[in-house]
């Protein structure tokens, strides 16, 4: 069998929420919720846009909003079914998802980490419990996150399953990658596209809703590109202080210096090339004119306005085309160390 275990990636952001609770996505919860009241909710979804906007966190509102024992739109968050669906506890949800999918064995029953692809083995298993009644709900939900990592074998197999629509359930498929999909799955679905909040405005909840000052709210809403869940997920760490230090390490030091900052995770290098990308397009911008409220970086806009003068706009393409030649060779299991002292000497280079 499979075991699901559901997870909101945002921080502290609550757990028990309704649609009215979800902010900027108001075009496909008045879709979905339209749906809702003319009992028109059936068959296959597709949640796409970038990850961290909230298709999950909608995903897991609307199968609350479809088994909802005293509301017939809104979930309640008060009911049976409701703290259950919150407790991942609710016998007819079932969240697949490559990140936290475990497998229980059937004769050991010890648990086991599921490869990060979604094989045809969940599929199939998909298959036995979708053909079921639900069991106290009014619904069955079905949840895919990351659905792009289907394996050929288990598109194939879901195919048939949306060929087949099964009465008194929903499947909801979430991707930041849509093209990754076969055609013939989009096809079956009905799609609704999500977006991130408009920059300001993230960057006022964050203010309002976290007490955190102008500086830091700003950094993390643009940062972030308007992704709420993405913005939270870094405002617990400890991502500001090291953005500085990569920015003091590789973009205001005439020579590279690593010694403050750790370069033995790739990843972590991979997110420092991240950092510099952001400081040199903030100069780029103020260069182009562009008001200083729209860079990244406005906790060091000062250095950035002395930097401005150092680079032509053809320096600056010459270091975006190097800081990607490094996220590449990064890659190609290239020393990290070379890497950035290579880089190092093409930002400095004039």
């Amino acid at each position: 069998m499979i075991k699901t275990k559901l997870r909101v990636k945002s921080g502290n952001w609550r757990k028990d929420m309704s649609f009215n609770d979800i902010l900027g996505q108001d075009r496909p919860l008045n879709l979905l919720k339209s749906y809702i009241g003319k009992s028109r909710l059936d068959g296959s979804y597709l949640f796409t846009g970038p990850d961290g906007v909230g298709k999950k966190l909608v995903a897991k509102t609307l199968s609350k909003a479809v088994n909802c024992m005293e509301n017939e739109v809104d979930p309640c968050d008060r009911c049976v079914s409701c703290l259950k669906i919150d407790r991942d506890e609710h016998p007819d949800v079932y969240i697949i998802d490559c990140d936290t999918l475990i497998l229980i064995d059937s004769q050991s029953g010890n648990e086991k980490a599921a490869s990060e692809a979604i094989k045809i083995g969940h599929i199939r298993q998909l298959q036995k419990n979708i053909a079921l009644k639900p069991y106290e709900g009014k619904k069955k939900v079905f949840i895919i996150d990351d659905a792009h990592n289907l394996t050929p074998e288990a598109s194939n197999a879901f195919l048939k399953i949306l060929e087949e629509p099964v009465e008194k359930s929903l499947i909801i498929l979430i991707s930041s990658k849509p093209f990754l999909l076969f055609k013939t799955i989009i096809s079956r679905c009905k799609v609704l596209k999500f977006s991130g909040l408009p920059r300001p405005v993230l960057e006022e909840i964050i203010k309002k809703d976290f007490g955190f000052d102008n500086d830091t709210a700003h950094f993390l809403a643009y940062f972030s590109e308007g992704r709420f869940g993405r913005a939270l997920a870094l405002k617990d760490t400890g991502f500001l202080r090291e953005k500085n230090m990569v920015i003091d390490s590789l973009a205001l030091s005439h020579r590279v210096n690593l010694d403050n900052i750790d370069i033995k995770k790739r990843e972590d290098v991979r997110r420092y090339l991240n950092i510099l990308s952001t400081w040199f397009r903030d100069i780029y911008l103020i260069k182009a004119g562009l008001t200083e409220k729209e860079i990244i970086n406005y906790d060091r806009r000062d250095e950035l306005l002395k930097q401005m003068s150092r680079f032509t706009f053809a320096d600056l393409d010459g270091i975006f085309n190097s800081i990607s030649d490094s996220v590449f060779f990064l890659e190609r299991n290239i020393n990290t160390r070379l890497l950035l002292y290579n880089l190092g000497v093409q930002l400095w280079k004039g």
